[in-house]
């Protein structure tokens, strides 16, 4: 059966809100893409790292509720989960602190054997950080090799581009192990000062055949070889926008794993496919923005559990 595998950062979210904190759950860009997949019943295993301590077991007790594989995350002892603490403004949207505490080795554990048209999901600063970085590239182009689609999401804020002249050969190098990057509009300026959807095609499909580039409230562009295009988001008031991107690559994937869609089909979909992708993309993401929740809600996820 085919399978889908997100690699990332798991941290555990304490969320302020108006000086006060309001909230703590499981976070991570990769793990929130998870738990909405887990939800919506796909057949999901997140590769992770997190300590033996009681934060790394509300983590691991989370997935587990959540339909998420753990077959594939490595419990160590030499150091502790990582936190985050998120402050949102007076638009809901966060700002992080974090506090890490890894051992030396990292992400050692057995990856699994990926097949042809399984889909990985990877990408963040995690995926441009030095100490797992040769693990990380061994388990990604190796899916690639094996044939799964490869989607890349490099999330590259602001405060990452003092360090842009280091981190940029690693970017291209995972645009160019990946078969769709999908990127905001944000991470497109500050990775190639591109300032619009074909400025950024014109750089990343160089390297990879497809690109999802979205655009806050405006609207989601769509970039292959064979096919432009521009999909309008629904204008909403956001309770919070926490997960909003993983959630959008979630949303994408259910799709693209529910669809049947391969990997060799993807440079030959046309505009009614990719609206289906896109969309769900948008109803994961908008779903997420109208909670203070990580990943998508029960009831959602009932609805493509459900077939509808």
């Amino acid at each position: 059966m085919r399978q889908i595998f997100t690699i990332g950062e798991s941290l555990y979210d304490i969320i302020f809100k108006d000086g006060r904190p309001h909230e703590g759950k499981p976070g991570g860009a990769m793990l929130n893409s998870s738990v909405s997949l887990g939800r919506a019943g796909l057949p999901v295993s997140f590769i992770s790292e997190y300590a033996d301590d009681e934060t790394g077991n509300l983590i691991d007790a989370f997935l587990v509720d959540n339909g998420v594989g753990n077959k594939f995350i490595r419990r160590y002892s030499d150091g502790k989960t990582a936190l985050a603490i998120a402050v949102l403004n007076e638009k809901n949207d966060a700002s992080y602190t974090f506090y890490k505490d890894y051992p030396e080795h990292r992400l050692q554990m057995e990856f699994p054997r990926v097949q042809a048209d399984d889909i990985v999901l990877f990408g963040s600063i995690y995926a441009i950080t030095k100490e797992i970085r040769a693990r990380l590239v061994q388990f990604i182009s190796t899916s690639a090799k094996n044939g799964a689609i490869v989607i890349y999401d490099p999330n590259f804020r602001t405060a990452h581009a003092p360090g842009l002249a280091r981190l940029k050969p690693l970017i291209l190098e995972n645009m160019q192990m990946s078969a769709i990057v999908r990127g905001s509009d944000e991470d497109f300026r500050n990775i190639f000062q591109a300032e619009s959807p074909d400025s950024a095609w014109s750089v990343v499909g160089n390297y990879s055949p497809c690109l999802v580039y979205t655009a806050s409230a405006d609207a989601v562009y769509v970039r292959t070889a064979g096919f432009s295009g521009m999909f309008p988001v629904r204008k909403i008031t956001p309770v919070s926008t926490i997960g909003a991107g993983d959630n959008f690559n979630a949303g994408m994937i259910a799709a693209i794993y529910r669809a049947g869609i391969k990997k060799d089909e993807l440079e030959m979909m046309g505009e009614e496919v990719w609206h289906s992708v896109i969309t769900a993309g948008m109803d994961f993401a908008t779903d997420v923005c109208m909670s203070y929740e990580n990943y998508i809600s029960r009831e959602l996820a009932g609805k493509y559990r459900g077939g509808t």
